[in-house]
């Protein structure tokens, strides 16, 4: 084995040794173990939360039949884009063509009628003044008078109700937007007591996103108080992520708030709006709703420097006389994987241990360096041992 193969296998063996040796070094000489400590700051930290979500057009209409007949005409295919008074189905119009023309007819007859019967009650009112014709006579006349008039007037009431049920056979859309799937085609046999609609025209220049939040987040999105509508315009814009995973382009912004905590899962309904030029977004369908939470003067601290007892989090705070209390904290319910937000427990200028906090104990009493320092004698243990100057790097 060659002198250099030799420094590098005493180089690696001696590697693992660096740090007990060192400990044993400063428990040997009296003097306080070295840790590394972080004097805490406030800052500001940017994080976002997903929910998922489900999108619907912010008015979904389904179209339903107002006469029972056969499907005769589609007049738009699945998926068009229709505008309001456009026709979309057409129902075979006989029988309801067949009952205006008859009560069109009706109502000839009934004016007709009422005309015989105006001139009648005239000449019998001229007659009668004369005394010619005897009370009873007379008041018949405008009894047939007053009779006319009635049966004009339900002759009307039923050619009003037939011209409806003839538009009725041309199914138009009642609002701008996407028509649905069809369930019906052409022969089938409709009525206004068909289970499913003929289809959904569903209004997608906007569409609403609707997801849950937990009583708990929600709690800490309207603690600042003011009515609801303050409440909901100081929220922050959300973002979609789409089905696929990608980010849908627009931004959307909360626009209600479900007053009732459902008791079951302990979550209120909120609802996005997000506006859909493109007509990307459709009806029913799903993504996740990305809130961001713009946080200012608080204090953060790497999860590394924590410690896990019974479901509560502790760290390590330094005294002034160098000794350590071991110190419960509470955090927020959000973090970015490497660091925790601290609610309570800290304070700005505090200082904690934030390496090898597993070798230590309640009121121990340490030597604190800082985190550059601490890497800087390490780096240099290592430059020693390759250099081969093993007694200078155990010395660090």
């Amino acid at each position: 084995m060659s002198y250099k193969t030799k420094r590098i296998a005493l180089f690696a063996l001696s590697l693992p040794l660096l740090m007990t040796s060192c400990g044993n070094k400063e428990a040997n000489s009296g003097q306080a173990p070295e840790f590394a400590v972080q004097t805490l700051q406030p800052t500001r930290i940017s994080l976002q939360s997903s929910y998922p979500a489900t999108i619907q057009g912010k008015q979904d209409v389904e179209i339903r039949p107002q006469v029972t007949g056969f499907i005769t005409q589609l007049c738009v295919d699945e998926g068009a884009t229709v505008h309001k008074g456009q026709a979309l189905f057409k129902i075979d119009q006989t029988q309801y063509k067949a009952a205006y023309d008859q009560a069109e007819a009706a109502v000839a007859s009934a004016e007709a009628n009422l005309e015989t019967m105006t001139s009648t009650e005239a000449q019998k009112k001229i007659l009668h003044e004369k005394g010619i014709i005897s009370d009873f006579e007379y008041q018949t006349a405008v009894n047939n008078l007053l009779a006319a008039k009635a049966s004009l007037a339900q002759a009307k009431a039923a050619f009003a109700a037939a011209k409806q049920n003839l538009g009725f056979c041309t199914v138009t859309s009642p609002s701008d937007g996407v028509t649905g799937t069809f369930p019906y085609r052409i022969g089938s046999l409709v009525s206004p007591s068909v289970a499913q609609p003929l289809t959904t025209v569903s209004q997608i220049g906007e569409m609403y996103v609707y997801f849950s939040m937990t009583e708990k987040e929600l709690l800490e999105l309207t603690r600042a108080g003011g009515t609801l509508q303050e409440q909901l315009a100081k929220m922050p814009a959300v973002k979609l992520q789409l089905a696929d995973g990608s980010i849908y382009e627009e931004e959307g912004r909360i626009d209600a708030v479900s007053g009732v905590i459902d008791a079951t899962t302990g979550s209120a309904s909120m609802r996005a709006v997000f506006p859909n030029s493109k007509n990307i977004l459709r009806s029913g369908g799903t993504g996740n709703i990305i809130f961001p939470y713009e946080m200012e003067n608080i204090i953060i601290i790497p999860q590394s420097a924590t410690q896990e007892i019974q479901d509560k989090k502790f760290v390590y705070v330094l005294q002034a006389d160098n000794t350590v209390k071991h110190t419960e904290i509470s955090i927020f319910n959000l973090d970015n994987g490497k660091d925790y937000i601290v609610t309570n427990g800290l304070k700005s200028g505090d200082q904690i241990i934030i390496e090898g906090i597993q070798t230590v104990q309640d009121n121990m009493k340490i030597t604190p360096i800082t985190a550059e320092q601490k890497e800087a004698k390490y780096q240099q243990a290592l430059q020693d041992q390759r250099d081969g100057n093993i007694e200078s790097a155990f010395k660090q």
